[in-house]
Formats: C-alpha cells, structure tokens, sequence
C-alpha cells in the first residue's frame, strides 16, 4: 500500500507538529481506498489529551475518536491513520507506539526538532504487530479537506 498526502495536508501536519511542541501533536487522517492506494481526503485535528507525558505520548480520547470518526463517516470517508508528531525526536515509531498501534492504519510521524518541523514519514504496523514497516508516501495535489 501507499499513502497518498496533498502537499498541503503535509504542511497542515507540519503546522500542528510546530503549534503543538514541546508536545506531541495528534489527529486523523480520512480518506479512501484507491485500488492499492490510501488515499487521504480530510485531516481532523485533535488535541492530546495526556497529562502526564505529553512531550513524548499522545492520547486521543475515545470521544474524541467516535466523534471524529462519525463526521468521517457522515463525509463518506474511513479512517485511514493516525498522525503525531515526535518532538526532539525523529520520525520512528517507539515501542510505546507499536503497543498501541493497530494493524492496516497508516501511521505518519513528523519529527519537530526545536519547534522546526522536519522529516515525515509513514509506518504502518506488521499483521503479527511484532514491527512497524515504512509505507510509502506519494505526494499529489488534491481536493482537500480540513476540518
């Protein structure tokens, strides 16, 4: 599979990563499948609701989650990932992330290096969830939507 990002989704990801740092940032991505393509139609932005380590952790609230999920619903979309950031740290997910990772959801992580956001990349998790392989990412100018 491939992951299909608008350049202005990668910088809306990129924007969320900044504004958010020192903490990790978090949201949705929408979208639907194209033969072997996951393609990304809306991003939802959401705000990370841990407390206690936020700098290196995110938590999406299941209310949060089911609400999000409704309106991609209601727009005809699925929910294709999750992406976050890794403040200070680079685009690689982390045991924390494998643990609590789902198999088939595209995972994209943005490094922010000082409140820069740098390299992005896209994980998605093995079947028999003992790793995380790079799924590619194809960049093409689309409709987009933002929520």
């Amino acid at each position: 599979m491939t992951l299909v990002l608008d350049p202005r989704q990668i910088a809306a990801i990129r924007r969320h990563g900044e504004a958010d740092y020192p903490h990790e940032a978090c949201g949705l991505i929408g979208g639907a499948l194209e033969g072997d393509r996951k393609v990304a139609v809306q991003l939802v932005p959401l705000a990370n609701q841990r407390t206690d380590s936020a700098r290196n952790r995110y938590l999406i609230d299941p209310d949060s989650f089911r609400r999000a999920q409704e309106k991609l619903d209601r727009d005809g979309l699925d929910v294709l990932g999750v992406y976050h950031s890794h403040p200070d740290h680079p685009p690689a997910p982390s045991a924390f992330d494998r643990e609590h990772a789902w198999p088939w959801l595209s995972y994209v992580i943005v490094a922010v290096g000082r409140g820069r956001a740098g390299e992005l990349k896209s994980w998605v998790l093995t079947d028999d969830r003992e790793a995380f392989g790079e799924e590619p990412i194809t960049t093409e100018e689309r409709k987009v939507v933002w929520q």
